[in-house]
């Protein structure tokens, strides 16, 4: 191609970055309308001490975009940090080809490495809050597969706070900072779980050691909700994805957290950063479990709750494929904080489950990106497939190409049309789940909110009790007493031991409580400094 044709190309909006060929290797500064800068320092002014005149065309275009730098925070998974890499299929599950449970080729097809790009978060606070917090963290990949974009957005736990996504705004808003305040209360969240039994599990690992991960690259992922498998005669599976880091599993205790805390807030995107560009790139496996498409009455709780196990004895871990993170961002905004991401977000193969919570999830994950990014968020470089695009989608605020290719008709963005684009053929037979019954508001039948908890805190060693009671307890104290009695009464339910402990620990900090003053206190005490001016 010469350099005429690839300019018309990229001018016809064939170049996903939207820009004109032209010398690489000019250094002179120009404004957004390519236009040389010879006086950057300089506003123009009547004189040089001013006023300054309406006609500052480079000054207003600076300032002005400078004012709009920041899009929308995140409501939450607000900080975060990603890198590049890619993904590489086994091919297997157990003994068996993968293609007897999913015809999705990332899983099928062992002969192409699929690039990806992972953005790993906290949860509850903003984009500069400390990444030595306790808060479960976010674990997002997107796969930039052969039939387009696949999304698998987690967190590092296994299970979550809530099992019906019509509670989720109001267990972020009891963890975000009060709206007087604006201060982060354990009064609240604790008023919060106290009054939800089926958080009971999540905050027995939150408060544990495995609540605050040392780093990303020593942290596992999870798909945390449940979805399907469909291979080529549309049978489907049910299925679970965990991320485990092959560099090791490393957390740490509170006190080791506030230490890191005290010197480097950043501690977490420090170490991926610096790990990628020495070359020492992360490396996790992907294991799935799998079970039957259908409600197991045989348990005791339901298969798509996300506040539950499935535990490794029942459900074995079959291992499918490896992801390495080998190339860090040229440009944070542009690539982690515009990366988008959406649990709907599916390729021919992988399907939804039944579960109220990855429902709920796929209408307000694409939602929010519309919102925070803009209604082209797919056409930016981070978030668009790596593979041709045809659709008759048009205009919106910022688009800047169309998703069609050159040869088709310009005139025709509708369907059906005798030019215009045309349906694509199914690939295998579709999978069609039978669905019948009353239309109602009603929780599961399953819930089991206690039964877990408890048998995750004896599979704790007697030092993460330790650590979990002690994380508890500060926590908890801080509630109001019918708030602690009512926590006291879940923990008691889930294990007597565990209830035990925790109201002794409330009782004992209480009268240490009243005898120690705060960090915050101790400080004031201290004598200021006289003033220089």
């Amino acid at each position: 191609m010469d350099n005429h044709t690839e300019t018309n190309a990229q001018h016809d909006g064939d170049s996903r970055d939207g820009r004109m060929a032209g010398n690489e290797t000019d250094q002179t500064l120009t404004n957004r309308q390519g236009q040389p800068i010879v006086d950057n320092q300089n506003i123009k002014t009547v004189t040089n001490r001013g006023p300054s005149t309406l006609e500052n065309y480079d000054f207003l275009e600076k300032i002005s975009h400078f004012d709009r730098e920041r899009i929308p925070e995140r409501v939450v998974h607000g900080r975060g940090a990603g890198a590049h890499g890619i993904f590489q299929s086994y091919g297997k599950v157990g003994d068996e080809p993968i293609s007897n449970y999913t015809r999705a080729k990332v899983f099928t097809n062992t002969d192409v490495e699929t690039p990806v790009f992972v953005r790993f978060s906290t949860v509850t606070h903003g984009t500069h809050s400390p990444e030595s917090l306790r808060d479960p963290r976010g674990f997002a990949v997107k796969f930039y597969t052969e039939d387009g974009n696949w999304d698998l957005v987690g967190n590092n736990l296994k299970i979550f706070f809530i099992r019906d996504a019509m509670k989720f705004p109001d267990l972020i808003h009891a963890f975000k900072p009060d709206p007087v305040t604006n201060t982060q209360d354990p009064a609240r969240i604790f008023d919060f779980i106290s009054n939800t039994p089926e958080a009971t599990h999540m905050i027995t690992f939150l408060f544990s050691p495995w609540g605050i991960p040392a780093n990303y690259r020593q942290m596992q992922g999870s798909g945390v909700n449940t979805y399907k498998w469909v291979n080529s005669e549309g049978k489907g599976v049910l299925v679970k994805y965990h991320w485990e880091p092959l560099q090791g599993i490393k957390n740490l205790t509170q006190e080791v957290a506030e230490k890191i805390q005290a010197e480097d807030f950043n501690h977490a995107t420090v170490d991926l950063y610096q790990a990628i560009e020495e070359g020492n790139y992360p490396e996790w496996e992907l294991y799935v479990q799998i079970i039957e498409d259908h409600d197991h009455p045989e348990l005791d709780f339901d298969p798509l709750d996300d506040t539950k196990l499935w535990y490794k004895d029942k459900f074995p871990w079959h291992k499918v494929g490896k992801m390495t993170l080998n190339r860090n961002p040229k440009n944070y905004f542009a690539e982690v904080e515009q990366a988008a991401f959406g649990t709907g977000v599916l390729v021919d193969g992988l399907e939804f489950s039944d579960d109220k919570m990855l429902q709920g999830r796929t209408f307000s994950y694409s939602d929010t990106q519309r919102h925070r990014v803009g209604a082209n968020y797919l056409q930016l470089p981070i978030n668009a497939p790596k593979k041709r695009v045809a659709t008759n989608q048009r205009d919106g605020q910022m688009t800047y190409y169309v998703d069609t290719p050159p040869s088709h008709n310009p005139h025709i963005n509708y369907e059906p049309s005798v030019e215009g684009l045309k349906e694509a053929k199914r690939n295998g037979k579709p999978h069609e789940p039978e669905v019948s019954g009353r239309v109602v508001k009603e929780p599961i039948d399953r819930p089991n909110n206690f039964g877990q908890a408890g048998e995750t805190y004896n599979r704790l060693s007697d030092w993460e009790k330790d650590e979990l009671i002690k994380n508890l307890v500060a926590g908890i104290s801080q509630a109001d007493e019918r708030v602690q009695t009512q926590m006291i009464h879940n923990l008691t339910e889930a294990d007597s031991d565990y209830g035990r402990r925790v109201k002794e620990g409330i009782e004992s900090f209480k009268k240490r409580g009243a005898m120690k003053p705060s960090a915050v206190e101790e400080a004031q005490q201290l004598s200021e400094p006289s003033s220089p001016y």
